[in-house]
């Protein structure tokens, strides 16, 4: 698993664990909510500024997006 599949998993996954919807994180990190579609959707890389703005919005450590979840392939 590449890292931006990594992350894209992780961002889906911290979103709905939180019962937020894609519009919810959008706005709660001023960011477009096509851009987390991309993102999860694997269309966009993002910067090491994104991922700290959704890891605030998500309120986790950036680390949590960035480390591949227990027993994921590597």
């Amino acid at each position: 698993m590449t890292l931006q599949e990594t992350f894209a998993a992780n961002l889906r996954r911290l979103r709905e664990d939180k019962g937020l919807s894609q519009e919810e994180l959008a706005f709660r990190g001023e960011i477009d909510r096509t851009y987390i579609s991309s993102l999860e959707r694997l269309e966009y890389c993002p910067t090491l500024d994104m991922v700290e703005k959704l890891s605030k919005a998500l309120k986790v450590d950036p680390l949590e997006l960035l480390t591949p979840a227990r027993g994921a392939r590597k």
